[in-house]
């Protein structure tokens, strides 16, 4: 029979934030996931709210009714800290505007974070709250363990802010975030369907042993889960391979996708290289050309779980209105405006 192991969690592997809409659904645009190692802490605490406590004495002073109703779970508190300011982190945990600037060209931009602006005063730094995922090792007998080698935390809405002093010292600027968690079920399975108990996500936190951690990663990413999608039709041409699908495949350039029953020349697992509409994709294939034809019976296409790298977003003009969480003139129904580039002609 099957047991745990008992392996015990050490150390922080990596941390991943989500930024969430409205309704508490995990954004994917991108500047909407920030996945990092460069934390120092990641900590929670239950709070519970304690039961109502009844007692009734008799005429004589003896007590007649006792009775003590169960403290039950409000929420978590919870508390992040950050190895360096992290104007990206920092404008995703606690809101704010972020600030880029154009390294390249007006025709070629390169834009890089390089500050951060506070929320303004009056306005809700939390804005929607994010999803907060935490991988740390699974130890045993001193090494780590063989098998699921990671803890998987999931913290499915949080609402942070800044806290504590911002000394500017001989030493390191401490930068920390606390607020509080609760359980949300839009969290589903997370940005790339790795969660594999979406019904935990009902509460404000959970755990589970893992094989896989995002180690290596720092910055925005856009991540993506297992799609599959029914092929009608194939063709090649000049060593391109073009599949339609039969509704829209939400599929994207650069993720990896497995084409099974079409045939041995489609068969196959490629990496997409163009999205000439919603319902077709095509990839790179050494073959002899294939005229148009239908596929009968149909095929599969399946997008494998996997993640891109955000080399760039885009950034908002300089202006003085954004539709900011807590601001006058927000709208929830509206993508925000969580950027401000630089007015500076990168040219000059």
């Amino acid at each position: 029979m099957a047991t745990q192991d008992y392996a015990a969690s050490v150390q922080g592997v990596a941390i991943r934030v989500t930024r969430l809409d409205a309704s508490g659904t995990l954004l994917t645009g991108d500047g909407d996931s920030y996945t990092t190692s460069a934390f120092l802490r990641a900590s929670f605490t239950p709070e519970y709210e304690e039961g109502d406590e009844i007692t009734e004495k008799a005429a004589n002073g003896t007590v007649c009714v006792s009775y003590k109703a169960p403290d039950t779970l409000k929420r978590i508190t919870m508390e992040i800290a950050i190895c360096e300011p992290d104007p990206e982190l920092t404008a995703l945990l606690s809101g704010g505007l972020l600030l880029r600037k154009n390294f390249g060209s007006v025709n070629t931009p390169d834009r890089k974070s390089i500050g951060y602006a506070s929320p303004n005063v009056g306005d809700d730094p939390a804005g929607n709250g994010v999803a907060i995922e935490v991988w740390s090792f699974a130890v045993k007998d001193g090494k780590r363990a063989a098998s699921l080698p990671y803890f998987y935390w999931v913290f499915p809405y949080a609402k942070l802010r800044q806290s504590g002093d911002r000394v500017i010292e001989n030493g390191l600027l401490a930068t920390t975030f606390e607020g509080y968690g609760l359980g949300n079920e839009e969290f589903g399975t997370g940005p790339d369907g790795r969660w594999e108990y979406p019904v935990a996500a009902e509460r404000p936190y959970s755990y589970a042993r893992d094989s896989w951690a995002p180690t290596g990663l720092t910055g925005f990413y856009n991540w993506y889960g297992n799609l599959s999608s029914v092929v009608n039709n194939k063709s090649l041409t000049s060593n391109v391979a073009t599949l339609t699908t039969a509704a829209a495949h939400g599929y994207l350039a650069g993720q990896s996708v497995t084409v099974a029953g079409v045939d041995a020349t489609f068969n196959g697992t490629y990496t997409i290289t163009n999205v000439p509409s919603a319902t077709s994709f095509s990839y790179a294939k050494t073959a002899t050309n294939v005229a148009s034809a239908a596929v009968s019976p149909t095929g599969t296409a399946v997008r494998n779980r996997g993640y891109l790298a955000v080399s760039d977003f885009t950034s908002q003009g300089s202006t003085t209105t954004y539709n900011v969480p807590g601001s006058g003139e927000y709208n929830a129904d509206n993508a925000t405006d969580f950027i401000i580039a630089s007015n500076l002609d990168p040219t000059v």
